[in-house]
């Protein structure tokens, strides 16, 4: 039997200077804030940070709601990607489809933040742009000529960060780090964090059970997590694991509320399950839905899964 090359299952290729080839070539969506009468969202692009060349992608609703005539203000979601720390970006076809639905469904405006990708940025550098997007949101709430959209329809006190699979790990650790930070008038509300990505060095019973899945073997994840992680470093790690005890245990009790995602037959469940776990332990406010059925990153390609998912997102916003 031949051995699995996780590098080709995701078509990737490691340069010498250590840089990455991207085989896979991912529709992508322009910016274009022109919309028509049928558009449920306009869109366009932002830079968060001239240094290092971060930029976001602001959603805002066509249809407001309104108030005795008043336009309401809206929740603003702060948005992290997938693409397990290498791939994708905010103006990839799917972030693209993902951040329409929440900005028309919920309604509020969503800024999706172009993080830098690992492996030529390692991790921390993907948190640091979580805070950069934080701090960016901040400041329009202060600047007489900061972003329009967020100015005019923003609520800048429910404001809330969600992010899928490597992204639900960039929101976890950009909230702690807000929990040191003074951000007034911005308040976070909430944290979402759908199918975090989290790792470890012991096999976990769910990662054995599904070391073979199609989309995302534990090879891959492995791979992964070596392209992301800090050289020198092993997948007990906090930015991996933060089941193990750490500096950033702290200021579990300080995150405010969570919503927690996850699917049954995914590799990953089990450590989702037992980050839910510490956290209540710790003191924090969890809602967790795991559902029985459901591969990882299910709610990109069953538009069922993906509507479920924005129905409960919806109701721990609007609900709260």
């Amino acid at each position: 039997m031949s051995k699995f090359d996780a590098y080709a299952h995701l078509s990737i290729s490691l340069n010498p200077d250590g840089t990455l080839t991207r085989g896979l070539n991912f529709p992508k969506i322009k910016a274009n804030t022109d919309a028509a009468a049928s558009d449920r969202v306009v869109f366009k692009d932002v830079t968060l940070n001239v240094e290092t060349k971060i930029w976001a992608r602001l959603f805002l609703p066509t249809t407001l709601p309104s108030n005795d005539n008043t336009v309401a203000r809206l929740p603003i979601i702060i948005y992290f990607h997938h693409g397990g720390w290498i791939l994708l970006g905010a103006d990839d076809a799917t972030s693209h489809r993902d951040c329409s639905d929440i900005a028309s469904g919920i309604p509020a405006v969503v800024v999706s933040v172009n993080y830098r990708l690992a492996p030529e940025n390692r991790l921390p550098e993907q948190y640091h742009d979580g805070i950069d997007a934080i701090r960016w949101v901040q400041n329009q709430a202060t600047n007489p000529e900061g972003e329009q959209w967020l100015r005019d329809y923003g609520d800048f006190s429910r404001c809330y960060l969600y992010g899928c699979e490597s992204g639900g790990n960039i929101v976890f650790f950009s909230a702690l780090y807000a929990c040191g930070m003074q951000l007034e008038p911005l308040q976070i509300a909430g944290i979402i964090l759908n199918q975090p990505m989290f790792g470890g060095v012991q096999r976990t019973e769910s990662e054995l059970l599904y070391a073979t899945d199609e989309i995302a073997p534990l090879p891959v994840f492995d791979l992964l997590w070596e392209l992301a992680l800090p050289k020198g470093v092993d997948r007990d790690h906090r930015y991996c694991n933060p089941i193990q005890p750490g500096p950033h245990t702290e200021f579990l009790s300080r995150i405010g509320k969570c919503l927690v995602i996850g699917f049954g037959e995914a590799a990953l469940i089990d450590r989702q399950q037992d980050f839910v776990t510490m956290l209540v332990a710790h003191g924090a406010r969890v809602q967790a839905n795991f559902a029985d059925f459901g591969f990882h990153v299910i709610n990109f390609v069953d538009p069922r899964r993906a509507s479920e998912i924005l129905s409960l997102v919806k109701d721990f916003i609007v609900g709260l």
